[in-house]
C-alpha cells in the first residue's frame, strides 16, 4: 500500500530535484503573486458528521428557488425523472470510447440511434456521434467547409451566440482561416468557403435557412424547436447544442454539440460515426464506421484533433427523445412557444418593447434601465434574463414556467 501514502520530504526533494526546482513554491513562479491564495481560512479539523452539518448549513444560504427566464444557449427544460435512472446505470457510466467496436454493442448502438434520430430532426442524411458543444460545433463544421471547398475565408453571421464566434474565431485563427461578418448575405459568396448563420439567433428571430450558390451553408440551430418548426433541410451542414434535448443545466456543462450533413461530405465530417451491418453469422451489429483508426490516433491524418465523443450526453438526449416520443417533444416546444409568446405580449401591453418580429420562445425587451428591470424581478425570486445592454434584455421562456410565473413576471416590473 505504500504507492498510497502521502509523499514525505524525501520523496517531495527528489522529485523536486528531478526537474530542477527548489521548493514546491518554484513549481508555480510562472503564476503572478497576485493571482494566489495566500492562505486558506480553514476551520480546525472536525468529524465527518459536523463537516457535513457545516456544508449544508452553508448550503442554505444559496438561492435556489428562482424562476428561471435565462437563456443564451443554455435552457431549464423539463428532464423526465426516469432519464437520470436509465442514463446513469453503470452499464453506460463506465463505457466510453468504443476503441475495440466489437466489444461495444450496447454504445454502438445507442451512438448509432442517437444519430438517426438526429438526422431525422435536421433533416440532414448523416449526423455524428457528437462534439464537444455547439460551440465547437460550429468552429469544426467551418474547418470542415474549408477542407471541402478548398477555400479560406468564411462568412459568419454577426447574430450568432457571441460565444460560439469566440471558439470560431480560435479555430479560424489556428488554421489560418480568414473570418468575417454579416448583416445579410452578399449576393456573390463564391469566395467564402462557407455561410454560417443561426436560426433562432442569439437573439431569438428566426430566420429563413436559404441554400446559397457557390459557398456551403452552414445553420446553427436550437434542435428543440425543431419539434414544431421546418428543419433547416436547405443547408449543407447542421450543426447544434443538445442540451435543450433533455440535459441538465449542470451549471453550463457537460453538455454535446453535433454536426450533421448531406452524404456527400460525410468523410469530412469530424467526431465519431456509428453503422449497422451484419456479422458472420447473419446477426445485426454495429461498428464504427466510414472514418479509419487514423482519425482517432494520428494526428497528421485526423479531420479533427480536438473533437470528443460525449457518448453519455448523447445517451441522455437518446433516453429523452425515447421517453418523449413525437407527441410529448412536440408538447414541449409548443408549451415553450406559447409560454414565450403570452409573455411578450403582456409586456407589450405594459408599454415595454418587443424587439422580435418572428421567435420561438425567446426575445428581446427593451426598457430604460435593464439593470433596474432586473433588479425587481430578482426581488420576487424571478431571474429574469440576460442584460445585453443598458436597455436590452434576453429572455427565454420554456415549458418549465407556468401561467402564474407569467403573471408574477409581468406584475413585478
Amino acid at each position: 500500500m505504500k504507492n498510497f501514502l502521502v509523499h514525505n520530504d524525501e520523496v517531495k526533494t527528489e522529485m523536486l530535484n528531478s526537474v530542477n526546482a527548489g521548493t514546491i513554491g518554484d513549481l508555480f513562479k510562472q503564476i503572478p503573486d497576485a493571482a494566489r491564495l495566500s492562505e486558506f481560512e480553514l476551520d480546525d479539523a472536525m468529524s465527518e458528521m459536523a463537516v457535513q452539518r457545516k456544508i449544508m448549513t452553508l448550503a442554505k444560504e444559496n438561492k435556489s428557488d428562482f424562476i428561471d427566464f435565462k437563456g443564451g444557449g443554455v435552457y431549464n427544460k423539463f428532464v423526465p425523472a426516469c432519464i437520470n435512472q436509465i442514463a446513469q446505470r453503470w452499464e453506460f457510466l463506465t463505457a466510453y470510447t468504443p476503441y475495440q467496436a466489437e466489444i461495444s454493442q450496447g454504445t454502438l448502438q445507442v451512438m448509432y440511434e442517437f444519430q438517426t434520430m438526429m438526422a431525422r430532426l435536421t433533416g440532414m442524411d448523416i449526423a455524428n456521434a457528437t462534439v464537444y458543444d455547439g460551440a465547437t460545433a460550429c468552429a469544426e463544421a467551418v474547418l470542415m467547409a474549408a477542407r471541402i471547398s478548398k477555400k479560406n475565408k468564411a462568412l459568419i453571421s454577426k447574430d450568432i451566440n457571441p460565444e460560439y464566434l469566440d471558439v470560431i474565431k480560435t479555430y479560424t485563427w489556428a488554421s489560418e482561416i480568414q473570418t468575417e461578418l454579416f448583416d445579410k448575405i452578399p449576393s456573390d459568396v463564391s469566395e467564402y468557403a462557407c455561410v454560417l448563420i443561426q436560426t433562432p439567433n442569439y437573439y431569438g428571430e428566426i430566420l429563413k435557412a436559404e441554400a446559397v450558390e457557390g459557398s456551403l451553408l452552414i445553420v446553427c440551430t436550437d434542435l428543440s424547436t425543431l419539434s414544431i418548426l421546418e428543419p433547416p433541410s436547405n443547408a449543407d451542414i447542421v450543426v447544434a447544442d443538445i442540451q435543450s434535448l433533455g440535459i441538465p443545466m449542470s451549471f453550463g456543462g457537460p453538455h454535446a454539440g453535433i454536426i450533421a450533413c448531406k452524404e456527400k461530405y460525410m468523410r469530412q465530417m469530424p467526431g465519431r460515426l456509428a453503422g449497422r451491418t451484419v456479422d458472420a453469422d447473419g446477426n445485426q451489429a454495429f461498428t464504427l464506421t466510414i472514418q479509419t483508426r487514423e482519425q482517432h490516433i494520428k494526428r497528421e491524418k485526423a479531420t479533427s484533433n480536438i473533437c470528443s465523443n460525449q457518448a453519455l450526453m448523447g445517451l441522455w438526449v437518446t433516453v429523452y427523445l425515447s421517453v418523449m416520443g413525437e407527441k410529448g417533444f412536440r408538447q414541449a416546444g409548443y408549451l415553450s412557444a406559447k409560454n414565450a409568446h403570452v409573455l411578450a405580449g403582456k409586456l407589450a401591453a405594459k408599454g415595454y418593447k418587443v424587439l422580435n418580429q418572428n421567435f420561438f420562445n425567446e426575445f428581446v425587451v427593451e426598457t430604460d434601465n435593464a439593470d433596474e428591470y432586473l433588479k425587481q424581478l430578482e426581488l420576487v425570486n424571478i431571474s429574469g434574463g440576460i442584460k445585453l445592454d443598458d436597455s436590452r434584455i434576453l429572455v427565454a421562456v420554456t415549458e418549465m414556467i407556468s401561467d402564474d410565473d407569467i403573471e408574477l413576471y409581468v406584475n413585478t416590473i
